[in-house]
């Protein structure tokens, strides 16, 4: 019978592809054809964490 908590690999954070940890959390509210645009993506949470990347640093630029 297949251990019903998964494999150890299955415990282990996921890793990110940048150079930070990814440690805290950020809510926010959308409407509704957003969220549904955003689920058609490969990986919604990394478009977001690009996305809000990409507004942040023109912000510093200005």
């Amino acid at each position: 019978m297949p251990n019903p908590r998964g494999t150890p690999e299955n415990l282990e954070p996921g890793k990110r592809k940048g150079d930070e940890p990814l440690t805290e959390q950020v809510n926010l509210r959308v409407t509704k054809t957003m969220k549904e645009e955003l689920s058609t993506k490969d990986d919604p949470p990394e478009f977001c964490r690009q996305a809000i990347q990409e507004k942040l640093d023109k912000d510093r630029k200005k």
